[in-house]
């Protein structure tokens, strides 16, 4: 619960901070945030020895690995959440299981079935209902870049973890390999693009509430709710609550009044994801 309730605060997180810096800008500080609390994190769990054991090939993997999350994973979507009101880019984000459902039949040789078309079905259909903030018979989308980035980083989350299927490093060694490796990718779009070192109070405040939370101690928790569940089916349908607790905190912190269509688009793509995930 509190990894959920940790999840369903980020949305509101995004939009708050980029009100006073840029989208590279949060990626660059909330990354160096989310490494030293991961760090941290080694130290108190007593995994620094494997991290001092990790080969130049884990390395090499932390390369790729943050290649995609935290580096182009985060900068799409952090565009998304700069173009898009909070309430359309957190759902349509949310499809990112779909998306590894279709991506899992080319990559992994995975097979659809009857109830993955219609999840497909549904979940699409939520996303139409949002990006058309519920005029579905226009066929006109409010802002066709924006929901094109929030679509886009759900097929580089799913990317990112079809490849973790076959990475046998230790959870949060990887995460912390993979993050150190992507600070200097980061670090020179920060360069290049005119980021600034000298940000706001509340701008590096948010960027270290993602850092620290978005990107570092929920992974850890839900980490240990997986270890210490006798039900792992229960424990992951706790994550359905995510997407409505965030429209309550995206209404009363970021001050967006939540559109009707918002609501019942992310009623159909919930509804999509528990029709898919029953099966399992």
């Amino acid at each position: 619960m509190s990894t959920v309730l940790l999840w369903s605060t980020v949305a509101s997180a995004f939009k708050i901070s980029l009100r006073h810096i840029s989208t590279v800008e949060l990626l660059f500080f909330s990354t160096l945030f989310s490494v030293i609390v991961l760090a941290i994190i080694l130290i108190l769990q007593q995994k620094t020895a494997l991290l001092i054991q990790a080969s130049p090939r884990d390395w090499a993997r932390g390369m790729l690995f943050g290649a995609i999350n935290p580096f182009a994973y985060y900068l799409v979507l952090l565009q998304a959440y700069d173009r898009l009101p909070a309430q359309q880019a957190q759902p349509l984000n949310y499809t990112w299981a779909i998306t590894l459902s279709l991506l899992s039949v080319p990559l992994l040789g995975h097979r659809l079935g009857g109830r993955d078309y219609v999840a497909l079905a549904l979940c699409y259909f939520g996303v139409y209902v949002i990006s058309t903030s519920g005029n579905i018979f226009s066929f006109s989308f409010e802002n066709p870049l924006g929901i094109g980035l929030a679509l886009g980083s759900t097929l580089l989350w799913a990317v990112y973890w079809i490849l973790n299927t076959k990475d046998n490093r230790e959870p949060v060694v990887g995460l912390f390999i993979n993050f150190t490796c992507s600070v200097p990718m980061i670090g020179l779009v920060f360069l290049f693009t005119g980021g600034s070192l000298k940000i706001p109070f509340h701008g590096l405040l948010g960027a270290a509430y993602v850092g620290c939370f978005e990107m570092g101690i929920s992974f850890v928790l839900w980490l240990m709710a997986m270890k210490y569940t006798e039900a792992t089916a229960k424990i992951a349908n706790l994550i359905f609550l995510s997407p409505f607790l965030s429209l309550i905190f995206i209404h009363v912190l970021v001050g967006e009044d939540i559109r009707l269509s918002s609501f019942v688009g992310l009623v159909l793509i919930v509804c999509g994801l528990v029709i898919q995930n029953r099966k399992k």
